[in-house]
């Protein structure tokens, strides 16, 4: 198992604990307002979030990976004023994020895990809605 797979992995894993306690934290201030239409597209984005987390942290494992310890990872709290702009940064980001892992080339059951949740990403940065994970 290539170290550089293994810390990118491990990145791309804390980059979605903190993407998805950012949704978490929408959906709450949502939630709090009484929108519950808001709240609802929130927690889907974040099930989606916690699903590739989990996926991630999968991944690590069959590979003899101990997962870091992301107890610690945390989200600036925002509000809902401005936040599909912020959503939007932030889904780029995870695009561009998985666009660069998979051109690096690793083995095809890790590269079929990175297809699969960019092709997520791909959908949140368009449509800031969530359920886009395949079970």
């Amino acid at each position: 198992m290539p170290e550089d797979l293994t810390d990118a992995l491990q990145d791309a894993r804390a980059a979605e604990k903190e993407h998805a306690l950012f949704y978490r934290g929408l959906a709450a201030a949502a939630e709090e307002r009484g929108d519950a239409a808001l709240g609802e597209r929130f927690n889907e984005l974040h099930a989606d979030e916690q699903h590739h987390l989990s996926r991630l942290t999968a991944r690590l494992m069959e590979m003899g990976a101990a997962p870091r310890d992301l107890a610690r990872v945390t989200t600036a709290a925002l509000g809902l004023d401005g936040w599909e702009i912020e959503a939007r940064l932030r889904e780029r980001a995870e695009v561009a994020r998985y666009e660069a892992l998979l051109a690096r080339g690793y083995d095809a059951q890790t590269e079929s895990l990175l297809r699969e949740i960019l092709h997520t990403e791909r959908h949140h940065a368009a449509e800031l809605g969530g359920k886009w994970t395949p079970a």
